[in-house]
């Protein structure tokens, strides 16, 4: 025998395992039929299969739809010409906020009465295919919520008409505090109604818009800054910082008023004949004061002003007042420099014509001068008459410019005084009152 070294041993290369090679046979490997048979067209009345035209809803899988059927006709004309007598419905109510609703498409059938739909069933066993007449839907979808909404509008509407009956019948045979309550609940009607989202968008938008919209203190502010009044520091401490001569007329034109006359007048208790009863009236005590040089140059600046005014004429506008040519002016207006003319010229027209605003501009002016003239408390009465206005028209300037009317009895009358002091009260805004 030879050693076990003799055996024959397999090669490395055989050592690897050798795959099984399965042999397919090839009558069971080909299952389809080499024939097809096509069966008749069946057309069922009962769950017909259907086709149903999704326009732009995107449907889940998992929505179930109901069937429902309109019962048969025999006289109906569909059936005679071979269309189903019974019209087709599905409606799904599973979706959280949709309704979808199928409905058969009649379009088609003006058109061309001889389109139909089928469907082919194949049956792999019997190698036979089953044509089935198919039903064409249009499947629809509506939000739940409106429905909800326009059910809930159509009780309320119930409800209020009712509620309307009720309070005619009481208003005309109820009682005095049955009517009084009826009219309570009336007014309250708007805020007791509950507020629907639509309301909260809208009042959302409202907020937005209005957000920028000028308070009441904003608009105050606008008609304040917009005021024909004269120029001043309404921010001052002291009374008499609030409107400054130098500020209002200008320094240039301060200084140019001629007031050496009246004080040589004063001075040798010579009479000084002035077209006004104001300045008439206060130059002696006025040069005899204080810092009489720069009063009597204010004093002297209102009776320009004044004399300005009772030179214009009525307009050819309604409304308006016509100043006379720049000769006309020098003549009336002497000894005032030219400077001091076309100051006030400029400041009270435009083109030789004074409008509404130039008219309460000038004559708050005046108001404003008078007060500085007569520290701050003026009797109105010689201003009145120099500037030929109504008492209320007088008083209503003096206001305007912050000061406090005042009626007083002076030598058993009563006389009107405007008295201006801190703080300084202007008018007020007046908007309209709410309906209720």
């Amino acid at each position: 025998m030879g050693s076990s070294s003799d055996k024959k041993r397999k090669s490395a290369e055989d050592t690897t395992p050798q795959i099984k090679k399965k042999k397919v046979d090839s009558e069971k490997s080909s299952k389809s039929p080499k024939f097809i048979n096509v069966g008749a067209v069946k057309r069922p009345q009962h769950a017909p299969p259907v086709v149903a035209a999704t326009s732009g809803l995107a449907l889940s899988s998992s929505i179930q739809f109901q069937a429902y059927a309109t019962p048969a006709d025999k006289t109906s004309k569909r059936k005679k010409n071979g269309a189903p007598a019974q019209e087709l419905l599905l409606h799904s109510a599973n979706h959280r906020t949709m309704d979808y609703t199928a409905r058969e498409d009649r379009t088609g059938d003006s058109s061309d009465p001889y389109l139909k739909h089928y469907i082919g069933i194949f049956n792999p066993k019997t190698a036979e295919v089953e044509i089935v007449e198919a039903r064409k839907t249009v499947l629809r979808g509506t939000v739940r919520s409106q429905k909800a909404v326009d059910e809930a509008m159509e009780e309320k509407t119930q409800k209020q008409q009712m509620m309307a009956m009720r309070n005619e019948l009481g208003e005309a045979f109820g009682t005095k505090k049955a009517k009084k309550a009826i009219r309570d609940v009336t007014e309250n009607a708007i805020t007791s109604q509950k507020v629907g989202q639509s309301e909260l968008v809208m009042m959302d938008a409202i907020k937005t818009a209005t957000k920028d919209m000028s308070t009441k203190e904003d608009l105050q502010a606008a008609v304040d800054n917009a005021r024909p009044v004269p120029r001043g520091n309404f921010a001052a401490t002291e009374i008499a910082d609030v409107y400054v001569p130098s500020q209002i007329i200008g320094s240039e034109v301060l200084n140019a008023i001629p007031v050496m006359d009246w004080q040589e007048s004063v001075k040798n208790l010579e009479d000084i004949q002035v077209p006004s009863r104001f300045v008439a009236k206060r130059v002696s005590n006025v040069a005899s004061s204080d810092d009489a040089v720069h009063r009597l140059r204010v004093l002297r600046y209102l009776l320009f002003v004044i004399i300005f005014w009772n030179a214009t004429s009525q307009g050819r506008e309604r409304g308006t007042r016509s100043i006379g040519k720049r000769d006309k002016l020098r003549e009336v207006m002497a000894p005032a420099p030219e400077i001091v003319i076309e100051n006030i010229r400029r400041k009270f027209s435009d083109g030789g014509v004074m409008r509404k605003t130039h008219v309460d501009l000038l004559m708050t002016h005046c108001c404003a001068f008078a007060a500085i003239i007569d520290g701050f408390r003026v009797n109105t009465i010689d201003l009145r008459e120099d500037l030929k206005l109504e008492q209320k028209q007088l008083n209503q300037y003096f206001i305007e410019i912050g000061a406090r009317v005042k009626q007083q009895k002076v030598a058993d009358k009563m006389e009107n005084f405007a008295v201006l002091q801190l703080p300084l009260q202007f008018p007020k805004i007046r908007l309209p009152a709410r309906k209720r």
